[in-house]
């Protein structure tokens, strides 16, 4: 007779992190990307690995791992996002006119629209498309990072799409 092999949390081995890197790095730029400039979206998803190295020997055995590096991604970009607002921008101008040039464009990699009209929608609706289409999650996911129901997951996703959708149709509002 053969003992079943044991399973328990103390035996349950994780793979490497080179391999949750390599598995989940390019989702991770994606969430990065969706909310920072290119630059920026790369010190974001370092940050992430960095913080997420650190937690993952503590990891809930069958934790969901890509939903716990794009909520730790979602949170470093926001991280960057206000140390960006913090920091002195210099400028010739006497008026400050942020309206004609969105935050996180990016001429270079040819997403201004999707970037401005992303940047356009609220925060949750945001969030929710992000962690939706880039992220690739499910809503009961998206509901428990956000702290939300799954029925307002939804809501925020197809609204946020919805507004997309205007904006980059050009029927504003």
């Amino acid at each position: 007779m053969t003992a079943a092999p044991d399973r328990s949390p103390a035996r349950i081995t994780r793979p490497p992190f080179e391999r949750v890197v390599d598995e989940h790095g390019p989702t991770v730029m994606r969430v990065c990307r969706a909310i920072l400039d290119h630059d920026d979206a790369d010190d974001a998803w370092v940050d992430t690995f960095v913080s997420a190295l650190r937690a993952y020997p503590d990891l809930p055995p069958g934790s969901n791992v890509r939903g716990w590096l794009v909520t730790i991604a979602h949170n470093r970009a926001i991280d960057h996002v206000r140390a960006a607002r913090r920091r002195p921008v210099p400028t010739d101008r006497l008026c400050d006119d942020r309206a004609a040039v969105p935050e996180g464009a990016d001429a270079a990699d040819g997403h201004d629209a999707l970037r401005a009209a992303l940047a356009t929608l609220a925060p949750k609706q945001r969030a929710a498309v992000v962690y939706r289409h880039l992220g690739d999650l499910p809503y009961p996911e998206i509901a428990r990072t956000m702290g939300i129901t799954e029925v307002a997951a939804r809501r925020n996703v197809s609204d946020g799409i919805a507004v997309l959708r205007r904006r980059l149709q050009g029927d504003q509002p």
